[in-house]
């Protein structure tokens, strides 16, 4: 075969291992992701670009885990809980994912609400929230979500243009190498609050749930096709882990970039707290001009299209599977009812958050803080299950993927203990 041919053909299957872990990890760029990390660069600089290498490896081990979990058992978590753990166990991770994923649903709401006004500011924020909200909701129920996502993760691809924007101006890449390979840290509830938002949208507990369940639907999907059960193979475990890294590689490089851009350009141009959404466009000033707002308001609402119907769907996951209910985003309305309707409460308990009084880029920060503090008890639950053999039978965790989740689990107990300390101490 000619080596143009091979490297088509080998081009092609990369791009057919790409399903679940790419939209994962776009999805996890949402508009919490951006405002939490342009809060990061505009106030402290260059000073938290470490986290993207230290994240990288524990979020891409625990997405793998949540991952191996769906196809080496052909169920959610929440499922696996209810059959092999006392109800506690459940409720307590019923308990801790509800309020941090809701929040984050309404967060994200008026995010868009909120760029779109930018745009047209004639016209309320909370019109356009409303507006989005009913969209989302026609579109989940009406539509396959992963048709829709495979357009959406094209609009979600702006956000690549913060790539761009550190080698147009004046850049330090001394600096820049200097704070990517020393972390720094200052011990004060400022800067902890900022890391555990950081670690917390970086390394979302919603996501864990999402992972797993799109693995067990793309199981039933091929058994569909072949009208046969199928046992995952190792060919699909190997692809699985293929598509988990590039997502999270994607997801990381982009989280790298939003810290550098709003610090060459806002912090050093003297705006070092970003309190409007305004502000965060900014840093797309020197590539876009006057089109920044245009630029920032397209990749915000693309990635809020994108992930309100994984934050939604992850939570209907949880409670469908903890109810016995019918579920999944292939399903029409009138075969999972209870499914969609969960979701629908979810937009709307997302959507009355914007009326309690905080600023959309605030409630962006503190939804990822919420996952900071509320992760480390969902990540101790998987690791229990993948190195129980009784429900993961010979699909257990490696040596390298408990140092990983150990490394993760520790990590983000110690931001959360720290940030607890300081908040109450001083």
């Amino acid at each position: 075969m000619p080596k143009a041919a091979m490297k088509n053909t080998r081009f092609g299957r990369f791009l057919k291992m790409l399903g679940p872990g790419l939209i994962t990890g776009a999805s996890d760029d949402d508009p919490s992701g951006i405002a939490t990390y342009s809060q990061a660069g505009s106030l402290y600089g260059f000073s938290t670009l470490w986290t993207a290498w230290i994240s990288f490896p524990l979020m891409a081990g625990i997405q793998e885990m949540c991952a191996r979990i769906g196809l080496a058992t052909s169920r959610g978590l929440t499922s696996i809980l209810k059959h092999h753990y006392p109800r506690w166990v459940l409720y307590l991770m019923v308990l801790f994912s509800f309020p941090a994923i809701t929040m984050n649903i309404g967060a994200d709401i008026a995010g868009m609400g909120a760029v779109a006004n930018l745009v047209m500011p004639k016209v309320d924020s909370a019109f356009f929230s409303v507006l989005f909200t009913i969209l989302l909701l026609i579109g989940i129920v009406y539509f396959p979500y992963r048709k829709i996502a495979a357009i959406l993760k094209y609009l979600a691809m702006i956000l690549l243009v913060y790539l761009i924007v550190p080698f147009i101006v004046k850049t330090n890449w001394g600096e820049v190498l200097k704070a990517t390979l020393i972390p720094h840290i200052e011990f004060n509830k400022d800067f902890l609050g900022i890391l555990v938002g950081i670690l917390g949208t970086t390394i979302s507990p919603y996501l864990f749930f999402w992972q797993t369940n799109m693995e067990v639907e793309e199981l039933r999907e091929k058994q569909k096709d072949s009208k046969i059960m199928i046992v995952a193979s190792r060919r699909m475990f190997r692809d699985m882990k293929t598509d988990v890294n590039f997502g999270m590689f994607f997801s990381n490089l982009v989280m790298f970039f939003i810290i550098l851009t709003t610090a060459a350009v806002l912090g050093t141009g003297g705006l070092h707290k970003i309190e409007t959404v305004e502000q965060a466009a900014q840093a797309l000033r020197p590539l876009a001009g006057d089109m920044a707002y245009y630029l920032f308001a397209a990749g915000v609402i693309g990635t809020g299209f994108l992930a309100i119907p994984v934050l939604s769907g992850a939570l209907s996951y949880i409670f469908s599977e903890t109810f016995g209910l019918q579920r999944g985003l292939d399903k029409k309305f009138h075969e999972a009812k209870g499914f969609y309707i969960i979701i629908a409460l979810s937009l709307v308990a997302g959507l009355a958050m914007n009326y309690i009084g905080i600023t959309p880029v605030k409630a962006l920060l503190y939804s990822a803080i919420l996952y900071g503090l509320t992760a480390p008890v969902i990540i101790a639950i998987i690791l229990h299950i993948c190195n129980n053999k009784e429900i993961m039978g010979k699909h257990t965790n490696s040596r390298r993927a408990n140092i990983l989740g150990v490394m993760t689990l520790v990590l983000m107990t110690a931001a959360a203990v720290a940030m607890l300390y300081f908040q109450f101490a001083s």
